[in-house]
């Protein structure tokens, strides 16, 4: 597992780290110091609550802009989800007063053993790595160092391994391919050279590659196991120039492909042949039954698998085995989890993945049982290895909404403590360009809060400024306002939305039905928000009730009752809002010189078990028929029936 070197232990006496109480270095011990990385200082550490020992790597910064710049390009390694890449736990900046130096330290997991203390074991003994040990471990970090750089992300090794370039701080792709190489070489020669042959052969090869040949013969000359190979891979990898220095793929090729190593943790994608697309086609000609075959025959080739998904995508309904097909579902994915570093594949899977799951929900009731796990699984780790593909995004949001509607309330605390309604909030704000990814985006976060069990609501305050951007955005968009209206809702019912914000979401959500009377469940929610708002604060009241440019909410609900009259739940929801309005002895005049009178009698005629029917705000004698108050009356917080 790629991970901060443990070597050189240097004790601090169990001293706590540094920092002032209440900053998160307090929580841990310093247990040892380790010796410099690349980047800075590696301190092995314990949680003083959990005695998990971490590593935290500490780089120094010159000031608070450094830090937070760097804090902020640093961030996306939270989301680094790979088998053999340690992961990172935290991150935060902390001052150390002793020295008056500020830090950034990045909390990942402890590995007890590294490549380094590997080498020195097997160089004091002067023996010989085993060859099966090495050939897995170096598929390990082919296949971890093959998911970084297709994330754009360059591994920072010990600085003993630094390639020249590295040396003045350019760091590149091709600067791991040097460390790696340093690091082989370290491996195949620890039987023969010390430390200090070694660190003057790293030396020189910075200056003049020609001086690896002679440790090449030697290797031979001493029979190191797959001398031949290795002396086929260095000369490439040791380059002094980066663009002369080979490729991940090539490394994979001249070891695993041409050379006889074997590992298991190679992604066979890196050196499959590819299958001709006339060949594939021929194979996918038949029944679903027949491309399953394919595909499960042919599953290390992702060319094969994207092929035989677009044709299923290009199936009618009744040949798919729709409504539901869970041996499809099944091995697509697989198809998903095999190829999780092609974004084509994982494009084309869950792009089927929708189209299965929302047959099944208009056609199968049973869905729910169907929504499993794996998916959720599946396109959770999509979206973490292509966190700013949008077109990617789209689908995730759309079949994690899905999932998390169909699901028991226990997805929706999983997705949010894996960091979901955070990615969302922030591709709300700097994807505003982008319409799928707001409404996709709204309508997952609709999702997540609808069980009501938010694991921290602080993230959701920013929620109503952001949906404010959103409409501006697109302020003719009846989709957005309806999954608008949506999450303003269940925020309001979440107490989730603050006093100061109450009168700019009561205003948009009155924008929100303006613009589309027509949509039914962008009126219910709408209702259902400014009743929710209505109930707990007078100003939201006012703020329904007041005359401005669009005219006042009250001539609203009047036009919404006659458009919806005959829909209980429409009906049903205006009336809750009229009752809390009617709460307040101040709204009272507004309702009355707004004729509300005549629509409360006639929501209570024709539906007489609705909320207005059993509300005795509307009954409260103070008010004449269809006037404003009398001399010497008090309205006393309720219409006169």
């Amino acid at each position: 597992m790629l991970g901060p070197e443990s070597d050189g232990r240097r004790p601090t006496q169990g001293e706590r780290g540094p920092g002032y109480p209440g900053e998160p270095m307090d929580k841990y011990q310093v247990l040892y110091q380790l010796n410099p990385g690349a980047l800075g200082v590696n301190l092995v550490v314990e949680e003083m609550e959990t005695k998990v020992k971490r590593v935290i790597k500490q780089v120094e910064c010159m000031d608070d802009h450094e830090a937070s710049q760097a804090l902020e390009e640093l961030m996306p390694l939270l989301k680094l989800r790979h088998a053999h890449i340690s992961v990172y736990r935290e991150l935060f900046i902390t001052w150390n007063g002793e020295i008056s130096s500020l830090y950034l330290c990045l909390v990942m997991e402890f590995n007890k053993l590294s490549f380094q203390e590997v080498i020195e074991d097997k160089r004091k003994a002067k023996e010989i790595i085993d060859s099966k040990w090495m050939q897995n471990v170096l598929g390990q970090v082919l296949d971890a160092l093959e998911y970084l750089h297709h994330l754009d992300i360059v591994h920072p090794f010990h600085k003993s391994w630094m390639a020249p370039e590295a040396l003045n701080f350019s760091f590149s792709q091709k600067s791991d391919i040097w460390s790696l190489g340093c690091i082989i070489l370290d491996m195949t020669s620890c039987s023969f050279m010390d430390s200090t042959e070694a660190m003057y052969l790293r030396k020189s090869l910075r200056q003049s590659p020609g001086s690896l040949e002679t440790i090449l013969k030697t290797m031979e000359e001493k029979q190191i196991p797959d001398a031949e190979t290795f002396g086929n891979l260095l000369p490439g990898m040791l380059q002094i120039d980066p663009s002369d220095r080979i490729t991940i793929k090539d490394v994979v090729h001249i070891t695993f492909v041409s050379g006889s190593f074997k590992s298991s943790c190679i992604s066979l994608t890196l050196y499959r042949e590819t299958v001709p697309a006339s060949i594939t086609d021929m194979l996918l000609e038949g029944n679903v039954a027949s491309i399953l075959e394919v595909m499960q025959n042919f599953s290390g080739w992702p060319e094969v698998q994207f092929r035989a998904m677009r044709r299923l995508l290009k199936m009618p309904a009744d040949q798919l085995g729709l409504p539901w097909c869970p041996e499809l579902v099944e091995v697509v994915v697989t198809t998903m989890q095999l190829h999780d570093r092609v974004l084509d594949i994982q494009l084309c899977a869950c792009s089927l993945l929708l189209h299965l799951l929302g047959q099944a929900m208009v056609h199968h009731p049973e869905a729910k049982a169907l929504c499993n796990q794996a998916i959720t699984s599946a396109v959770l780790s999509a979206l973490w290895s292509y966190p700013e593909e949008d077109s990617l995004l789209v689908l995730v949001y759309s079949l994690l909404a899905i999932t998390t509607t169909q699901e028991s309330e226990s997805l929706s605390e999983e997705l949010q403590n894996a960091g979901l309604l955070e990615h969302i909030l922030e591709h709300l704000n700097s994807s505003l360009e982008s319409r799928d990814v707001c409404v996709s985006g709204l309508g997952l976060l609709w999702a997540l809060l609808l069980d009501g069990i938010i694991v921290n609501k602080a993230p959701l305050e920013k929620v109503p400024d952001l949906i404010s951007q959103v409409l501006a955005t697109y302020p003719a968009d009846g989709e957005m306002a309806e999954a608008s209206c949506g999450v303003f809702w269940l925020l309001s019912l979440l107490g989730c939305i603050k006093e100061q914000q109450f009168e700019q979401v009561v205003a948009l959500l009155l924008q929100s039905i303006r613009l589309c009377q027509n949509r039914v469940l962008l009126v219910n929610n709408a209702y259902r928000g400014l009743a929710s708002l209505v109930e707990v604060s007078e100003l939201a009241a006012f703020k329904v009730v007041v005359q401005e440019e669009g005219g006042s909410g009250l001539s609203l609900v009047k036009e919404t009752y006659q458009l919806h009259k005959d829909d209980p739940e429409v009906v049903e929801n205006v009336g809750m809002l009229l009752v809390h309005l009617a709460s307040y002895e101040e709204i009272l005049p507004e309702l009355v010189s707004s004729s509300m009178k005549a629509l409360v009698q006639e929501i209570k005629e024709r539906f007489t078990s609705s909320l207005v029917s059993d509300s005795s705000a509307f009954s409260k004698p103070g008010l004449p028929p269809g006037g404003s108050p009398q001399p010497g009356c008090t309205a006393s917080g309720g219409l006169e029936q």
